[in-house]
């Protein structure tokens, strides 16, 4: 792996809002007396290799108290609009001079330092030959673990060319649905822990990511992917808690509106 590459500037970016349509507010409910973002910020920026943290909030009102959050907590926050996602990544990584984005969000606060490096790790062992990798194409690791990695390059190709509404949305989708653009790689797990539904999207997801940390309140360090395995192992009631959700929901949501979009304009509209 070359130096020059080693030592670029990498961003972690934490996408975050509470206008949420299924749980408004979550990112800054309250686990084990500490904000969600609080416990996702503190996560990013353990990854290893990340050279900052930057929380990338809306310019509606409402998240006022997220940015007030970061400046209370020394997190650099960035502002920019609610629904051009992308665009607001190409703004954080603008202002904070980013070379490398790691994207995840406000919504994982079990997001594991380790498994996420294995992701900026695969990026920056390509040595320049990758543009975009993750570990969700396909995902086997549990949703809420799920980080992407992806050049500032690639990040300003998908700015000046996405026009679907989902890829201004998603930030990366324009990116990985063309592999014979990009040079995309996924990273796997061991086992297939896809199942898994860490991630908090609904209430009886919060009430999942409470309980985990109830559970193993008193834990050295932070809490890691093989703790929680471990603990619903012996505790499969805790992941019955919310049993039944279905993984991107979101994601599924947004292609369901450009297709509305592309018969209301005709077809006219680009994929």
């Amino acid at each position: 792996m070359g130096e020059d590459l080693m030592s670029r500037r990498v961003v972690a970016v934490v996408q975050a809002r509470l206008g949420s349509t299924r749980l408004p507010g979550k990112t800054l409910a309250d686990i084990e007396g500490r904000p969600m973002l609080a416990h996702v910020a503190e996560r990013a920026q353990a990854i290893p290799g990340v050279t900052e943290t930057v929380v990338a909030t809306t310019t509606n009102p409402i998240d006022q108290a997220i940015a007030a959050f970061a400046r209370g907590a020394g997190i650099p926050c960035v502002r920019g609009s609610e629904e051009d996602v992308l665009d607001r990544f190409r703004l954080a990584a603008i202002e904070r001079e980013a070379e490398i984005v790691v994207r995840v969000t406000a919504d994982c606060p079990l997001l594991d330092p380790e498994v996420a490096g294995l992701v900026l790790g695969e990026y920056l062992h390509g040595g320049g030959a990758i543009d975009y990798v993750s570990n969700v194409h396909p995902p086997t690791y549990p949703d809420g673990l799920d980080t992407e990695v992806f050049s500032r390059d690639a990040l300003e190709v998908a700015w000046r060319e996405a026009r679907m509404p989902s890829d201004r949305e998603h930030v990366t989708s324009y990116v990985w649905r063309q592999p014979e653009r990009f040079r995309l790689t996924n990273v796997s797990g061991r086992e297939d822990w896809s199942a898994h539904r860490w991630t908090v999207d609904a209430e009886a997801d919060l009430a999942f990511v409470r309980a985990v940390f109830a559970s193993l309140r008193g834990h050295r360090g932070l809490i890691g992917m093989r703790d929680v395995l471990s603990l619903l192992r012996d505790h499969p009631e805790i992941r019955d808690l919310n049993a039944g959700l279905r993984r991107n929901e979101g994601f599924d949501r947004s292609l369901a509106s450009d297709a509305v979009g592309r018969r209301a304009a005709g077809g006219f509209l680009a994929p």
